[in-house]
């Protein structure tokens, strides 16, 4: 294995697991000034002595490097965005933790433990279980992560490759998006799969498919530079909603807002026909740090 590949938390790389939990937490509002800083980095010493590299990736959010008085090259704020009739807003929170797992009393036992060890300085703010659809399907049927990098375009695509403490690090977004699978469903056949880019049958791409095509919309050949991330979206469903989970590895946040705003119509005023059936509801970046003996590395933190 790569070194880099080797330095970073196994979920970013790793196939999807059956199911997972999506957590932030928010820092915690009774805490300020010095005490924050300390209860901060006395819940961190604790999350990198307790934390199993198999039981899912972490994510840092500018509000608690900012909270630390430190500086991560790269990181910064998740941005609200807007198109014509379209909008990604921005839900920064501190910190987002992905678990992965078969079965859901592990994710169940290991949050509980999470809630406890981070309390005194992070909260949980929201806890959302994902799981892997068929055969890596989005709930719309189509299937999901297509286009994503293999093995060592895998590896320059969503690892930093060098520095002290940096190196197997990633940059990740997150966006919880809500389908209209009812619209979705009412549209004919054909305009279902050109809303995709893809038809459903076989996965092919539509050549001829509208610029307004999702597949079209984010081709991460086609951007300068190229665009491509490790993508790991998860369903999720609640019964009354229903959605997906987007979230990518980047080796900068870069790639992944440059897609963003081709998404929103930024570049010529096209938006992506994603927007006809769904919508973000959430997005924040996080910097999820490297391993150092199994552990994670947050010694570019100060820790």
């Amino acid at each position: 294995m790569p070194a880099t590949a080797a330095q970073a938390q196994p979920g970013i790389l790793d196939a999807l697991a059956p199911l997972g939990r999506s957590l932030t937490f928010r820092l915690n509002d009774h805490s300020n000034g010095h005490t924050n800083a300390h209860n901060l980095q006395a819940a961190l010493t604790r999350l990198r002595e307790v934390f199993a590299a198999d039981w899912g990736v972490v994510g840092l959010g500018t509000p608690l490097v900012d909270a630390l008085d430190q500086h991560v090259a790269g990181l910064r704020p998740f941005p609200a965005l807007e198109g014509q009739g379209c909008a990604a807003p921005s839900t920064q929170q501190a910190m987002w933790i992905l678990l992965r797992g078969s079965e859901r009393s592990s994710l169940f036992e290991r949050t509980a433990q999470l809630v406890e060890l981070l309390g005194d300085a992070l909260v949980l703010e929201d806890a959302l279980d994902t799981f892997r659809y068929r055969d890596n399907r989005d709930l719309t049927g189509y299937e999901d992560g297509t286009e994503n990098p293999k093995d060592a375009a895998a590896i320059a695509a969503a690892l930093v490759a060098e520095g002290a403490g940096r190196q197997g690090s990633s940059f990740v977004a997150v966006q919880r998006w809500i389908h209209d699978l009812t619209r979705f469903r009412g549209f004919p056949a054909a305009q279902r799969d050109a809303s995709i880019g893809r038809q459903i049958s076989d996965n092919e791409e539509i050549e001829d498919a509208p610029e307004s095509a999702h597949a079209k919309r984010t081709a991460q050949e086609s951007f300068t530079p190229e665009a491509y991330m490790v993508r790991h979206s998860m369903p999720w469903d609640t019964g009354l909603q229903q959605g997906t989970e987007f979230i990518a590895y980047g080796e900068s946040s870069d790639r992944f807002e440059n897609v963003l705003r081709r998404m929103l119509g930024h570049e010529d005023n096209i938006v992506d026909a994603l927007f006809s059936f769904s919508r973000p509801v959430t997005g924040g970046y996080y910097w999820c740090p490297p391993l150092q003996d199994g552990h994670l590395d947050l010694t570019s933190i100060g820790i």
